[in-house]
């Protein structure tokens, strides 16, 4: 029960950008910060490969509909990686607590992933490509420091995250409707280019 809250942010995070999450723990337990920090996330070969798909999240998740097309893909990734993190802060080696803690961290981290996709293709909708740019290091610095606050401070971080998820979904809810135009319109171009493309192949009319 006791790293349920540290479970918690972690799960929130995860759905946010789940490599951060792993590098800035391991970074974390290899420097001595703190001793929470499972072995298995300070493993060289694990920080090296979560270091490189983080440069490469953050180059993607500030590219217009390429965000979300990246999202698109870590539907599963992030919520499992919210799982695994949270199984192996638990450390019970296959105990209920662990399964416990994976679930927690794995539900939570695919409502945040939501949010955060929801959020995009609103985002998205803008025809400027700031408001990506904006929102991406946000959501960046935002992981980064609830991560470092969680480890010395889990059950207030576990708050702010609580909080920062409820209201995340509420507005995605509020923008729902744009998000619906959008989709909308995505699929009128997909229709009015299929009909060209149709219309191209088509024999001159005698």
């Amino acid at each position: 029960m006791s790293v349920l809250p540290l479970v918690f942010t972690s799960g929130w995070a995860s759905g946010i950008n789940a490599y951060a999450v792993v590098l800035l723990f391991g970074l974390l337990g290899a420097t001595g910060v703190t001793d929470e920090v499972p072995a298995a996330l300070q493993r060289p070969d694990v920080l090296i490969v979560a270091g490189l798909l983080f440069l490469c999240e953050a180059v993607a998740d500030k590219i217009p509909y390429v965000d979300s097309v990246w999202d698109s893909v870590h539907t599963v990734i992030r919520p499992v990686s919210g799982a695994v993190v949270g199984a192996l802060l638990a450390g019970q080696n296959g105990s209920l607590p662990e399964l416990a803690a994976g679930a927690v961290g794995g539900s939570t981290a695919l409502l945040s992933h939501l949010v955060k996709a929801g959020a995009r293709i609103a985002v998205n909708t803008s025809p400027e490509p700031a408001s990506n740019i904006v929102l991406s290091l946000a959501e960046d610095l935002g992981v980064a420091g609830l991560i470092a606050f969680a480890v010395f401070h889990p059950v207030a971080a576990a708050v702010i995250a609580a909080t920062l998820l409820l209201a995340g979904i509420a507005l995605v809810v509020f923008l729902w409707s744009r998000i619906r135009r959008y989709l909308r319109r995505r699929r009128q171009r997909r229709e009015e280019k299929r009909l060209a493309t149709a219309g191209g192949a088509l024999p001159p009319a005698v």
